[in-house]
């Protein structure tokens, strides 16, 4: 028997359907799935030259999206010069889109560079712009394990699309 090592253990069996999915045995890249979809179809809220922004399937908080590049890379290292300027300018303009529809109170923004880090998508490079609010890890979140969101992806996607376009 080994020694305890003093941890505490929080068990979320609930995200291992989320890792399958997204893991080694999926068929192909779902963001390369999404290449060819406009702004407005599916999970798409905007588009660049290099890069896109989608929808997270699984959102943390409502309006959570991603920046991605276009070309299937894994790391940041191995983006062009281009795909990093307007990686970080999609950032800028999704942030202000999400203010624009949703004020909330602050951001989480990162990159979970590799499997290890956290990504589960790690096979494509992607950034992760949450939005946040005071209290959104409510006592149902906290007792019950549940998130409460108050709108269709559809919807939220609807909006951001929407108020990205009069950032132009």
């Amino acid at each position: 028997m080994t020694a305890p090592d003093r941890l505490e253990r929080l068990y979320t069996p609930h995200r291992m359907n989320y890792v399958r999915e997204a893991g080694p045995a999926s068929v192909g890249c779902p963001f390369c799935g999404m290449a060819d979809e406009h702004p407005g179809e599916g999970l798409v809220v905007a588009r660049g030259v290099t890069t896109f922004a989608v929808l997270n399937l699984y959102p943390y908080n409502p309006g959570h999206l991603m920046v991605l590049p276009t070309r299937h890379v894994a790391d940041y290292t191995e983006l062009t010069e281009a795909e990093t300027t307007e990686l970080a300018t999609m950032t800028q303009d999704a942030v202000r889109a999400i203010r624009a529809v949703s004020t909330p109170h602050a951001f989480n923004i990162g990159i979970n560079l590799g499997t290890v880090a956290g990504g589960s998508l790690a096979d494509h490079l992607h950034q992760h712009v949450v939005p946040r609010w005071s209290g959104d890890a409510n006592f149902l979140t906290v007792v019950a394990g549940t998130k409460t969101l108050p709108q269709l992806l559809e919807e939220t996607r609807d909006l951001l699309t929407e108020a990205w376009k009069s950032l132009t």
